[in-house]
């Protein structure tokens, strides 16, 4: 359903005052009154849109892993061996939402939500031919594979955050060759 301008303005402006409050403290302690005074809607408007908070910030998670996932398929569908260019994509993704990015990847948000963003990069990266791979335990056995997964995941999410919380000092490709040559052969 296409939505009206009015109604993406009001969504647009109650996301970027959560997130704008979520900067402070965390969501359990944002109230759906602060929400409504940073965006300067009535409380009405806003349970128009959203149920609570938690929804609300559901909803940029979710907006976030679909845009990543349809970048991610985009890149496979271009180029076959493109690893290092799908985390690139990312990083640029996160250059140029950096406000929301910096908030969903911080202490703030939900950790839950930043392994999921990062095991769908992830999952793109193995479905790539072998040459371009993440490392690869084949002589080992399946639980080897998890647990380097379950290592690959969490740390890139502490490199993800370093990476905000210092200002984005280094740009999109610099990042992506950082993490390949921590994770990719």
């Amino acid at each position: 359903m296409r939505q009206n301008r009015k109604t993406r303005y009001t969504r647009m402006v109650l996301q970027d005052s959560l997130i704008e409050l979520m900067k402070q403290k965390p969501i359990s302690k944002i109230t759906i009154k602060e929400i409504c005074e940073t965006a300067d809607i009535n409380r009405t408007t806003f349970y128009d849109h959203f149920t609570d908070q938690y929804e609300l910030l559901r909803t940029i998670e979710d907006q976030t892993l679909s845009y990543a996932k349809e970048r991610l398929q985009r890149l496979l569908e271009t180029d076959k061996n493109a690893a290092q260019k799908i985390i690139e994509s990312i990083f640029e993704y996160f250059v140029e939402n950096s406000n929301h990015i910096q908030v969903l990847m911080s202490e703030q948000g939900d950790v839950a939500f930043q392994k999921k963003l990062l095991k769908l990069i992830y999952e793109y990266c193995r479905s790539i031919p072998a040459d371009a791979k993440l490392k690869d335990t084949k002589s080992a056995d399946v639980i080897n594979d998890e647990y380097f997964f379950v290592f690959a995941v969490n740390g890139s999410v502490g490199i993800i955050q370093h990476w905000l919380k210092t200002g984005l000092q280094k740009s999109a490709k610099e990042m992506a060759e950082i993490l390949c040559s921590i994770v990719f052969i």
